[in-house]
C-alpha cells in the first residue's frame, strides 16, 4: 500500500477518458498512463472531472480505475475519482474503486444541490466510513456551486482516512492558512494549473493537473524545481507552460485537452454529450501552442529518462 502523504505529491495527472467508437479505449488509456509515468508523473487520477466521470457508467468507472492500476503496475499510486451529488452513489463508487485496487480516493463536493456545511460533513463521513483507503477532498466551487469552508476541512481532517484536499479555488492565501490549521501531515494539492507554482511556494504539496497529460515531463520538472527551491527554474517553466495552461481551458475541460492529445497521436478526441468538439478558432490556437511546447517537452523527457528516478521498470 502506498503512503499517500509521501507518494501523492508533485505533478499528478487528472486523466481523461479516451473513446473509440463511443466505447472506452482501454489500449489508448494504458498508453497514456505509461507515457505519464515514464515522464515523471507521480500519481494518476482517473474518473475525475477531466475523465468525464458524470458521463460514465458505474461499470465503466470500475474498469477504468482497474485499468489505471494495471498500467501503473505498482510504480505510482492511483487516486480514483469517486464523486457524486448522491451520497449513496458516491459510496458505491468509492467501494468499487477500492475493490479495483485504487490507492486512495478523490471525492468532490456534491454539485448542484448546494448542501450546508453540516451536509457536507455527513456526505464525506458516509464515504469515509464505507472504505478503508485514504480520501482526498476536492473543492472546486466554480464547477459545483458548493464550497468547502476551512472549518469544515479541519473538521473532516479529524477523520483518520481523510488525508488531503485538492483545492481548485485558486485562493493562494488559503494554503498557508490551512497549513497552519492542519499541519504537515495533511496533503494540500492544487487543482488550478496556472497557479500551481504559487501554490507550492505558499506551502502546498503538488498539483492534480490537466496540463500534465500534455507536457508531463515539463510539469514534473516544475515540481522538482519547487522541491529544490530553484526559483529561477520555476519561473522559466511557468513562463513556458503558461500559454498551454490557457489553451487547455479555451473551452470547458476536457474538450481542449482531448483535442491536444489527439493531435499528439495519443488518443481519439471523442466526447460524450453534452460535451462537443473544440471550435475551429480555438483548435488553431491550440495547435500553435502545442508546436511551441513540444520540443521543450521532448527535451525534458529525454533528460528525465537518462537520469535516475524512483519509478520501477514497466511490467512486462
Amino acid at each position: 500500500m502506498f503512503d499517500i502523504i509521501t507518494r501523492v505529491r508533485g505533478s499528478i495527472a487528472a486523466l481523461p477518458t479516451p473513446y473509440r467508437f463511443g466505447r472506452v479505449d482501454f489500449d489508448a488509456f494504458a498508453g497514456l498512463c505509461n507515457r505519464l509515468i515514464d515522464r515523471g508523473t507521480s500519481a494518476l487520477v482517473p474518473c475525475g472531472t477531466t475523465g468525464e466521470a458524470p458521463l460514465l457508467t458505474l461499470e465503466e468507472q470500475h474498469q477504468i480505475v482497474a485499468g489505471a492500476v494495471a498500467a501503473s503496475a505498482g510504480r505510482v499510486p492511483v487516486v480514483a475519482g469517486a464523486g457524486s451529488n448522491n451520497t449513496s452513489t458516491a459510496v458505491e463508487l468509492a467501494r468499487s474503486a477500492e475493490k479495483a485496487g485504487a490507492s486512495a480516493l478523490l471525492c468532490v463536493t456534491p454539485f448542484y444541490l448546494k448542501p450546508s456545511q453540516t451536509g457536507l460533513v455527513a456526505h464525506f463521513q458516509a464515504i469515509h466510513d464505507a472504505v478503508d483507503i485514504p480520501i482526498i477532498l476536492y473543492d472546486v466551487p466554480s464547477r459545483t456551486g458548493c464550497a468547502l469552508a476551512d472549518v469544515t476541512v479541519r473538521r473532516l481532517a479529524e477523520l483518520p482516512r481523510i488525508r488531503g484536499l485538492k483545492d481548485a479555488t485558486g485562493d493562494i492565501p488559503r494554503v498557508p492558512r490551512l497549513r497552519r490549521r492542519l499541519g504537515n501531515g495533511f496533503l494540500l494539492l492544487s487543482g488550478d494549473d496556472p497557479t500551481q507554482g504559487a501554490f507550492r511556494k505558499a506551502g502546498g504539496d503538488g498539483c492534480i493537473s490537466v496540463t500534465a497529460n500534455v507536457a508531463p515531463a515539463l510539469c514534473a520538472a516544475l515540481h522538482r524545481a519547487c522541491d529544490a527551491g530553484n526559483a529561477q527554474e520555476v519561473a522559466r517553466l511557468e513562463h513556458l507552460l503558461a500559454p498551454l495552461h490557457a489553451a487547455l481551458f479555451l473551452e470547458a475541460n476536457p474538450i481542449p485537452l482531448k483535442r491536444a492529445l489527439h493531435r499528439l497521436g495519443l488518443m481519439g478526441d471523442g466526447l460524450r454529450l453534452p460535451l462537443t468538439p473544440l471550435g475551429p478558432i480555438a483548435d488553431q490556437k491550440l495547435m500553435r501552442i502545442l508546436e511551441a511546447v513540444d520540443a521543450a517537452e521532448l527535451e525534458e523527457a529525454l533528460r528525465f529518462a537518462s537520469s535516475s528516478h524512483p519509478h520501477q521498470p514497466r511490467a512486462a
